[in-house]
């Protein structure tokens, strides 16, 4: 009876074992956002999101969150990581639009000593909007871009439990293009 026994405790300790290496292995090919490369491996490894045409235009990090607004096969986009315990950023949030310059993404971030909400504004080289004018519950916040390039424009949005968001676009001649 000892010895049948001491065979069971030895195969569940071996299943154990197993189990803890299986583990250990797979957390360590995880990929994370903890730079520009792994970034770029997280992205693709996502459905719908594969292309090799993935242009980072910018790494914000805000406390333990980390915002990468990107282009994909031109199209603005971004993808947004928590840190966890170990320091690693995983991935929690993605989005994209589709035949747009121009895009803007209401980014909600985690903490209750941040701003908890920002507006992303995301461009690439075929855009013509050169000013953005956002209104937060009658709240007016500017912001530039720039024009016929890749680029990023943040607006940080005060803390309130619900809004109304309104946004006009104007040129770089300052002519309204869309109300």
């Amino acid at each position: 009876m000892v010895i049948k026994n001491k065979k069971i405790l030895y195969v569940v300790l071996v299943i154990i074992v197993l189990i803890l290496i299986t583990f250990i292995l797979n957390a360590t090919k995880r990929e994370y956002g903890n730079d520009e490369e792994s970034i770029l491996k997280v992205i693709r490894s996502i459905d719908g999101y594969n292309s090799q045409s993935i242009t980072i235009v910018e790494i914000k990090d805000i406390k333990n969150e980390r915002v990468v607004p990107f282009l994909i096969n031109n199209n603005p986009g971004y993808i947004q990581f928590s840190k966890n315990k170990r320091g690693n950023y995983e991935w929690n949030h993605i989005e994209k639009t589709e035949n747009q310059s121009f895009a803007s993404f209401l980014v909600h971030l985690k903490g209750e000593e941040l701003p908890n909400l920002k507006f992303l504004f995301v461009t690439n080289e075929d855009n013509e909007i050169a000013k953005v004018e956002l209104s937060v519950n009658g709240q007016v916040f500017k912001n530039e871009l720039k024009v016929h390039e890749s680029s990023v424009a943040w607006i940080d949005l005060p803390k309130q439990k619900s809004g109304e968001y309104k946004y006009k676009l104007y040129d770089e001649n300052g002519n309204l293009i869309k109300e």
